[in-house]
């Protein structure tokens, strides 16, 4: 098991590694494998990127980001104009129902609601938004419309599960609540963690994944 230092330092390695990230202005702190990001970044796009890149080290546990964004003074737009650009970048897309989605922009924070039939047309959009120009931060609120039965979503992510040879795939458990699925269990590392939750959103119909699954170390 990591220490707290050997876990800092293993972060601070990986975000200097990363050249979409400027580590300059992050901070990087460690408790019992908890990692705390804070200080500030020059985007949206950065701090995502930052994020992901601490959740890649093998060791972190948990993740809070304490990070601004931070536009500096030529990337800075109104709200109207964010809006429209993100409007108009959806409709462009082909894979996204055009009547689908509602853009919200409130001090450079986009908010996306509506329904689409799979997680993958979601992801799409928070992708193209997380890198618009003027964005400081994205919230998903787009629902995934049901189009499969329960059952047919728990035997599809079962076997998404065996198909990717996830080494702790007896330990996982698949259930469902409703339109949710639930994964219980543990794994031996955040990929694996996220292999799982990837083949639980790889269902069509499936409106939330509550991931309760424990990386032991």
């Amino acid at each position: 098991m990591k220490s707290d230092m050997q876990l800092q330092q293993d972060v601070i390695a990986e975000l200097n590694w990363d050249p979409s990230i400027n580590a300059t202005h992050v901070g990087v702190s460690a408790n019992d494998g908890a990692v705390t990001l804070t200080g500030h970044v020059s985007s949206y796009a950065e701090k995502w990127a930052a994020e992901r890149a601490a959740l890649r080290v093998a060791g972190v546990k948990a993740l809070a980001i304490e990070m601004d964004v931070q536009l500096p003074n030529a990337d800075q737009r109104d709200d109207a104009d964010i809006s429209r650009s993100v409007a108009n970048l959806l409709q462009q897309l082909t894979e996204i129902p055009k009547e689908g989605l509602q853009v919200m922009v409130e001090k450079g924070w986009v908010t996306l609601s509506g329904t689409v039939e799979w997680d993958y047309q979601r992801q799409i959009a928070t992708r193209i938004v997380r890198h618009l120009l003027g964005v400081t931060g994205v919230s998903d609120n787009i629902a995934i419309r049901p189009k499969l039965s329960m059952n047919e979503v728990k035997g599809g992510v079962e076997n998404a599960l065996r198909r990717r040879a996830i080494a702790d795939m007896d330990s996982i458990s698949v259930t469902i609540q409703g339109s949710d699925v639930i994964l219980n269990g543990s794994v031996h590392s955040w990929s694996e963690r996220e292999l799982a939750d990837h083949a639980a959103w790889g269902m069509p119909g499936v409106h939330q994944v509550i991931n309760r699954i424990k990386v032991a170390i």
